[in-house]
């Protein structure tokens, strides 16, 4: 928060603080601990997948003559094999798996007549692969609830009557572990490889006038700190204008401050822009296939970045397919986080889905999900019936449908630039992984697997949407129980 002061100078900068809860949110510490521990399944069945391009293919193909960013995206991957093909075989991922408790009539608390945290269950809401955000504000949220503790606002903690305790908060070094990642990458890119550069840097490529600066600053800071150099740079004409390609691919940085100086070779390039369909026009689309035939390790890879798809999770769900990708111990572990989810194409089961998305009593309990990223952009039971019979029946299989998670309300009081409320609330807690992999040949050699740290955000129970950014929650602490 910023504390408004008394001056005489004109008011010229707008802020807006990170929305917070007032109290950290119930949460019990099995589902929490089997969230973390699912990471690195996770982590392991998304960059294998990457490497997989006909099965990638063949499951996003059909979205090509309804979603122009799936065909944009899919045109800058065959442009790059047209050009020569891929000239880094390593990739890098900051990723996040979303989930939401399912139990809707469980109720879930610290009085022993409350209901048991068996009786619910995990279920993933979505997987991000690219411009995962939060990471930073997470962290932000946890050292505020963990120094409110330690000052006593809620309770002694001495007293076992205390509301929280030091130990239900968990800690969390998102900034560390995110920047750690990266300097991993830059650290296995090694030495300059041009001829006309004697240093490297990551490049953090972003978006213009983006809220999150301040959730993307503080891992730049990060990799200073560790004596790596990280510079910014804006997505589209900026990155063609101070960016270039050496004749051996390697990508180089032009800082406009350093005039005649000698170019900065990119080890890796972290994106935090690129994952909406508006910044593909013309600029945007030849920045990317720039970025994309580069030596640089790209933080996600274009392949990555379409597994974010939900046609793609959807895929995943589907009997078998897991099979192909994870050992069958995996598998039942991560098929167990599924909640059912359809196409809405025309095989049988899109037919099927179509049939419960058009029926005003069953599309209550769905939730019909375009491929975008950021929120705002699901249509939400009673809706749905009426927004299809607005779009032609052609678009309809750039969608999917998936079954709502219906999760257990809790008390607290949400803290936003606008409001402070108090209200029943439910919560989504994101979990960051980090990898670097190598393809080789048709196979995966993951490089690097680990559990980063995670989030929590919390939204009115009666509120249907989940993001921050957009107004439609806040960041929190999960108090385990």
């Amino acid at each position: 928060m910023l504390k408004r002061i008394r001056t005489q100078t004109a008011h010229s900068v707008l802020c807006y603080p990170v929305a917070a809860t007032i109290f950290p949110t119930l949460f019990p510490r099995v589902q929490f601990d089997r969230a973390w521990e699912l990471q690195s399944i996770y982590n392991e069945l998304y960059c294998v997948v990457a490497g997989d391009e006909q099965w990638i293919y063949e499951t996003i193909k059909d979205l090509f003559p309804v979603d122009h960013f799936a065909a944009d995206l899919w045109e800058i991957h065959e442009k790059v094999k047209q050009a020569g093909g891929y000239v880094q075989d390593i990739s890098a991922g900051i990723f996040r798996s979303d989930y939401m408790l399912q139990g809707g009539d469980v109720e879930i608390g610290l009085d022993a007549n409350c209901n048991s945290s068996s009786d619910l269950e995990l279920k993933q809401v979505e997987f991000n692969t690219i411009s995962c955000a939060g990471g930073c504000h997470a962290s932000k949220v946890v050292d505020m609830h963990r120094h409110l503790a330690k000052s006593g606002v809620y309770g002694s903690l001495t007293d076992d009557k205390s509301l929280c305790s030091l130990s239900s908060l968990p800690s969390n070094n998102n900034t560390e572990s995110l920047a750690a990642s990266l300097a991993e990458a830059h650290n296995m890119y090694g030495q300059p490889k041009s001829k006309v550069s004697t240093e490297t840097a990551v490049l953090f490529v972003v978006q213009p006038d983006n809220f999150n600066v301040a959730d993307e600053r503080p891992i730049e800071y990060a990799l200073w700190d560790q004596d790596i150099p990280a510079y910014r740079v804006e997505w589209g004409s900026d990155v063609l204008k101070y960016t270039s390609l050496s004749d051996t691919q390697e990508l180089l940085f032009h800082p406009p401050w350093r005039g005649s100086q000698k170019p900065v070779e990119i080890s890796v390039v972290y994106l935090r822009a690129g994952h909406e369909p508006h910044e593909y026009d013309e600029q945007g689309k030849e920045a990317c296939l720039r970025l994309e035939r580069s030596r640089a390790i790209k933080c996600p890879s274009l392949m990555a970045h379409i597994l974010t798809f939900k046609k793609v999770q959807q895929a995943l769900t589907v009997p078998g397919v897991l099979e192909r990708f994870l050992a069958p111990e995996k598998v039942a572990a991560v098929r167990a986080t599924f909640v059912p989810m359809y196409p809405l194409d025309e095989s049988e089961a899109g037919q099927h889905a179509r049939s419960l998305a058009t029926d005003p009593e069953h599309a209550e309990d769905y939730i019909l999900k375009p491929s975008l990223e950021g929120g705002g952009h699901n249509i939400y039971g009673a809706d749905i019936p009426q927004y299809l019979s607005s779009i032609p029946r052609s678009s309809w299989s750039a969608y999917v449908l998936m079954e709502r998670i219906p999760s257990p309300s809790v008390g607290n009081v949400l803290m936003s630039s606008e409001r402070i409320d108090s209200s029943a609330v439910i919560s989504e807690l994101g979990i960051f992984g980090t990898c670097l992999w190598r393809k080789v040949g048709g196979q995966c050699d993951l490089l690097r697997n680990s559990t980063a740290g995670w989030s929590l955000k919390t939204k009115y129970a009666d509120v249907d949407e989940m993001s921050v950014v957009k107004g439609f929650g806040c960041f929190d602490t999960p108090l385990l129980f």
